[in-house]
């Protein structure tokens, strides 16, 4: 089988380079700067005999291999913009965008919000909800102060549905279950669906009852079965070779269904198709 990626690297840290820090031996390995070399510790590429390393000072030791899988650009780098959001509806009131890869919802000089703005001319376009940096798929915006402060009623209420794509780690048993465990000191409600499975991971669908941190991803863990690609949340150590080169949660916001604030017994229900690398990663984990 083909490598994952031809960019991923390897090193073995040699007697005579014992002792170095994770940053300055990467930035030596890599011809770079030692800030550039530590944007790849911060983006969680960089694995140290399997495992994900995210201390720039951490000490390495004769023998140990380091692993960068792939390229981490700046997040304000041009060639890490996006040139145009896909956007999958929009009415007088709401727009809907198919959130790609590697972008902050809002918050930041470089932000999805910011470039929906600038795409769309609406200046007062408002993200109503968020996903983390890495997840893709379904994500609302609002067009005006009165049409965000209504969805927020709306997603108070709990009348939202959100459903998740996600690969774990491990065979999931069940067909179908609930986790309903605390996140954060509040109620969180998790419904799965297995979609396919083997051995080495699972195919899953997942809706949201509760909005909390990270809360599949969270979840998915205490359940025994982390996201593959999760630094975070999922395993120190990665035995798989293939899925070293996974730097990012395999999760997907595939459909956002909710009543429309402003048109009784119209429901917005918008789905997003799955992106062309989680196919991929599907077809290497054969589970397609």
């Amino acid at each position: 089988m083909k490598p994952i990626s031809k960019s991923q690297k390897t090193f073995v840290v040699a007697r005579a380079e014992a002792a170095q820090s994770l940053q300055d031996f990467l930035a030596a390995k890599l011809g770079a700067s030692k800030r550039a070399a530590k944007q790849q510790i911060d983006a969680r590429i960089v694995r140290v005999n399997g495992q994900s390393v995210w201390m720039a000072h951490h000490r390495l030791r004769a023998g140990d291999q380091v692993t960068v899988a792939g390229f981490a650009p700046s997040p304000t780098a041009r060639s890490a913009r996006p040139s145009k959001v896909k956007i999958l509806f929009q009415d007088e009131f709401y727009l809907i965008a198919d959130k790609p890869r590697g972008i902050v919802v809002n918050e930041a000089d470089f932000s999805l919000e910011t470039l929906l703005r600038t795409q769309t001319g609406l200046d007062e376009l408002q993200a109503s909800h968020r996903l983390d940096r890495d997840t893709t798929g379904c994500l609302l915006f609002s067009k005006t102060p009165e049409a965000h402060d209504a969805i927020v009623r709306v997603f108070k209420e709990h009348h939202v549905s959100k459903v998740y794509r996600t690969v774990v780690y491990g065979k999931w048993d069940a067909l179908s279950s609930t986790i309903d465990l605390p996140l954060d000191g509040e109620r969180a409600l998790s419904n799965v669906h297995c979609l396919r499975a083997n051995r080495r991971a699972s195919h899953l669908a997942v809706r949201i009852e509760t909005g909390r941190t990270h809360q599949i991803r969270r979840h998915l863990a205490m359940a025994r079965h982390p996201v593959v690609g999760d630094a975070q949340y999922g395993p120190k150590v990665v035995e798989e070779p293939r899925l070293i080169a996974l730097t990012y949660p395999l999760l997907h916001a595939v459909e956002l269904e909710m009543p429309h604030p402003f048109k009784e017994g119209t429901m917005l229900r918008v789905f997003s198709p799955l992106p062309q690398d989680f196919h991929r990663w599907l077809g290497i984990l054969r589970l397609e």
